[in-house]
């Protein structure tokens, strides 16, 4: 079975973001990239996949700038099998980044799709259901437990109730969520052997894919900082600042 999981680079979770004066982006220096965790998430339940099945392959896709080998090589240590980047120079929307990855799944051919239910800079969750709707294949998303049976999968999937599982046919798109497993390290050997796998590099530009933008960024703005806290004397000074300033009692 072949296995294609998407890679995104995000910031480090535990870096501090600034905005950069004009609202036109962040400020990237001194900035820490690393696989988006959904993402992690996704490659380790591919990579488990292939251990239970005693075989396969794993392909790693990322659409991006050239730094971001870093973190295929990354997801390569990890256990992936080779990976492909797609060069970018500059940003695209998720609309555009379905349509190439929509060519990447027509030249590979993979069995099954594993992207990461969202990205933790955007949090757009959206690529994975435009792929799966430009194939035509049936998805699963936010995915907590995977069962692949010869030709069939079955997930299960959290919703805004609870739990629901569902089943279809093979080829198909999965986005994972948090609780699906828990990614593994890169081990020294793992480190070692992914130097010598396969990162192929390839111009957007030559996929013929349609990258105009269906959504423009206008300008981020940081958080409003917040404010100090206040002491009360009493409870019926706090009860009345909640009713009177805070309203909402």
């Amino acid at each position: 079975m072949k296995v294609l999981v998407t890679v995104k680079r995000v910031p480090d979770p535990a870096t501090t973001i600034r905005v950069l004066p004009d609202g036109s982006g962040i400020a990237t220096d001194n900035v820490k990239w690393v696989i988006n965790p959904f993402d992690e998430i996704a490659l380790e339940e591919a990579l488990r996949i292939k251990e239970k099945l005693g075989g396969g392959e794993v392909v790693l896709v990322a659409v991006g700038e050239p730094s971001w080998q870093e973190q295929l090589r990354t997801g390569l240590a990890m256990g992936a099998d080779r990976a492909i980047l797609i060069r970018a120079a500059a940003a695209l929307d998720t609309l555009a980044i379905a349509r190439v990855l929509a060519k990447v799944v027509n030249d590979e051919k993979p069995d099954l799709v594993i992207t990461g239910k969202q990205a933790i800079d955007d949090d757009s969750n959206q690529v994975g259901q435009m792929l799966a709707e430009m194939l035509g294949w049936p998805q699963a998303t936010f995915a907590s437990k995977v069962e692949i049976s010869g030709t069939e999968c079955t997930v299960v999937r959290e919703a805004d109730g609870g739990l629901e599982t569902v089943a279809f046919p093979l080829p198909a798109v999965i986005t994972a969520d948090l609780r699906l497993n828990e990614p593994r390290y890169a081990s020294l050997p793992g480190i070692m052997k992914a130097r010598k796998k396969e990162l192929k590099e390839i111009a957007v530009e030559s996929l013929g894919a349609d990258l105009a933008p269906k959504v423009k960024l206008r300008t981020l703005t940081p958080p409003a900082k917040r404010q100090a806290g206040r002491k009360v004397a009493s409870v019926e000074e706090l009860v009345g600042l909640l009713h009177s300033e805070a309203k909402v009692i």
